[in-house]
Order: structure tokens, then sequence, then C-alpha cells
């Protein structure tokens, strides 16, 4: 079985504004640079031909690279508790209308179209039930107004997520270009 998700990268000035952010709250597992990504589709365990009939969806995806600005920051709870921090992105609607595509390529390798809404967003930390406690409030009053200027992310990728004992691990397995035909430009 093989662990899949579908996602965008931010360009590496973006990625470092968002390192700059990550500090400050006690419990918190903070992603690495590798692990930063605006998740479109979170697809799970599958079997490797369904992963191929994927990849092959994925690739018939033809549309333009969003354009988007880093919009501030919120938090995912459970039960009252901050569970992660995330930063937003905005405008949405591109976002959006991608996750829509790619939700219809999955359902197309027959997969079932995913159940929740969909709320563009780059994870920054995780955090452990309870662990981060007023901190967590701190930290989102203090990045609240996080914001970028407009950036592209012109890629599609196809990431394979290894859990370890460490976290999860991300390695992408194939990329395709936006707003440039949707073909295939690697694997690994």
């Amino acid at each position: 079985m093989i662990r899949l998700f579908v996602a965008l990268r931010p360009p590496p000035p973006i990625r470092a504004q968002l390192a700059a952010t990550m500090t400050g709250m006690l419990g918190a597992r903070w992603q690495d640079d590798d692990q930063l990504h605006v998740t479109l589709r979170f697809i799970g365990e599958v079997e490797r031909p369904v992963a191929e009939d994927v990849a092959g969806a994925l690739g018939q995806v033809h549309t333009d690279a969003p354009s988007v600005a880093l919009d501030g920051v919120g938090r995912f709870e459970r039960r009252g508790a901050t569970t992660a921090v995330w930063a937003g992105l905005a405008p949405q609607d591109a976002l959006a209308a991608l996750h829509r595509k790619v939700d219809q390529a999955c359902v197309r390798a027959g997969l079932a179209p995913e159940g929740r809404a969909y709320l563009p967003h780059v994870t920054l930390a995780r955090l452990a039930r309870g662990a981060a406690g007023p901190d967590a409030d701190r930290w989102i009053a203090a990045h609240a107004g996080l914001a970028s200027a407009p950036f592209a992310m012109p890629h599609l990728v196809l990431y394979e997520s290894i859990l370890t004992r460490d976290g999860a691990r991300y390695e992408p397995v194939m990329r395709w270009p936006l707003g440039t035909g949707g073909h295939s430009v690697g694997s690994s």
C-alpha cells in the first residue's frame, strides 16, 4: 500500500517567510521545509495499480497555475484544543477550482469523492492535544497579519507520505506543470 496526497508547493521565498514564523509555541512540532505544501486532495493508502490510475488521471488536469498570497494564520481544533496551526491563502477561488478538478480526476480513477469542505492552507505545526495552551493564542495574535506578495505554484505534485517514528516524510512521486498542458515532467 502507498499513502498518497496531491499538493502544490510554495516557492522558496514564501517557504522562508513561513519558516520565520515557526517559533514560540511549546509542544509544537514545526514542519520542516520539505513538508510545506498546500494539500489539494488527501488520497490515503491505495494499492499500486490504483496509484497508477490516479497518476494517469492527474496528468489530464488542465488549468492555469494558481496565483495566491499568504493571508493570515489560523488553527484547527478538536474538542476545544488546538491540534495544528496554519497559514491562510487568498484568493481561494482558483485553489478551490483546482481542488475540484483534482477531486474529479481522483473519482475518475476510482476513488470516492472528497467528503469534507476544502480550506486552502499551509500547515505550519502540529500539536499534541492541549500541548500549546495559551501559546497558540499568543502565536496566532502575533502572526495574524501574515501576508505576502502574490506568488504562483506552477506544479501539481503527487506525494507519497511515509510515516516514521519521527512523523511523516513526504516524497514527490510525480509532478505536472500547470498552465502548460499538464504533461508529466518527472517521477522519482
